[in-house]
């Protein structure tokens, strides 16, 4: 499996080194008040990828912290019943004297 796994790596990197030796002509991107940017479209095209990934994560943000608190006070209370129910089992057992 260790070497499956590599192998996709490495398959995945040339595939891409290709894809960036293809598309390295100079573009030019225009923004608002005359500002332009001249780039290789690979590096364009990787930043706006990398730009799009952080406001993904970001979006996803409270939901993700919301749902750590959520579980983490469903694990305190089902450690509190967990240890309330044995405390009773202790309760209700009788004690056997000799």
């Amino acid at each position: 499996m260790r070497y499956l796994t590599w192998l996709l790596r490495i398959l995945l990197f040339v595939a891409l080194l290709g894809f960036a030796m293809k598309n390295n002509e100079i573009v030019t991107l225009r923004y608002l008040f005359g500002y332009e940017w001249q780039t290789p479209l690979v590096v364009a095209l990787f930043g706006f990828l990398v730009l799009g990934v952080v406001l993904g994560m970001l979006a996803i943000l409270d939901t993700v912290m919301r749902l750590r608190s959520d579980l983490a006070h469903a694990r305190a209370q089902a450690q509190s019943n967990q240890s309330g129910h044995s405390a009773e089992n202790q309760a209700d057992t009788p004690e056997h004297s000799s």
